[in-house]
């Protein structure tokens, strides 16, 4: 025979043993949606000063006061507070030198993206270039963009465009739709 204390016992502790399991087994949908989101993981790291090599050659140093990477499908490097890059020739010897107020570092391309008071100083020649936006391909070795530039010229030319192509160490460049005087030397002049 069955205790009737008993029973009620173990009726009311079998109820309010699953009044706890379903209350305590509640989520929202944001905390649910939010497990399958892939988590993107940040490294910070301050006063940066990095070296760039190619076949055993250094051939740009790079500072920054900020860099920030982002692990995500293409990895990206951020340098959002400036950076100043310093490019040299075969023989360590300084070429050129950038600075931006914000670049953007797409490491599977190559490529990285300058903004804001972008200028470039060729240290041979005593070239400027001084533009709102660059592109430079680390691969190519190459610098160009789709927006206007100023070139300042060590003799007090000056030009202006709506384009350039350069290379790295800025000895040679293409400015597209291009104005500005430019002074020949008299030996030019026919006879």
């Amino acid at each position: 025979m069955i205790n009737i204390n008993s029973y009620t016992f173990f009726l009311k502790a079998a109820i309010t043993m699953s009044c706890f399991f379903v209350c305590s087994c509640e989520n929202s949908m944001q905390e649910v949606n939010a497990l399958d989101k892939k988590k993107t993981s940040v490294d910070i790291a301050e006063n940066v000063t990095s070296y760039m090599s190619q076949n055993g050659l250094v051939k740009a140093k790079l500072t920054a006061p900020l860099m920030t990477r982002a692990e995500a499908d293409t990895p990206i490097v951020e340098f959002p507070n400036t950076l100043q890059v310093e490019f040299y020739n075969d023989s360590t010897k300084p070429e050129s030198h950038l600075f931006a107020k914000y670049g953007k570092y797409f490491e599977r391309q190559g490529k990285v993206f300058l903004r804001d008071s972008v200028v470039v100083y060729n240290m041979t020649k005593g070239d400027t270039l001084i533009t709102n936006e660059l592109w430079w391909d680390r691969n190519k070795e190459l610098f160009y963009n789709s927006k206007p530039v100023l070139i300042k010229q060590a003799n007090n030319q000056n030009f202006k465009g709506d384009s350039i192509t350069a290379d790295q160490d800025f000895t040679a460049y293409t400015l597209f739709n291009g104005s500005g005087i430019r002074n020949m030397p008299d030996s030019t002049l026919p006879q």
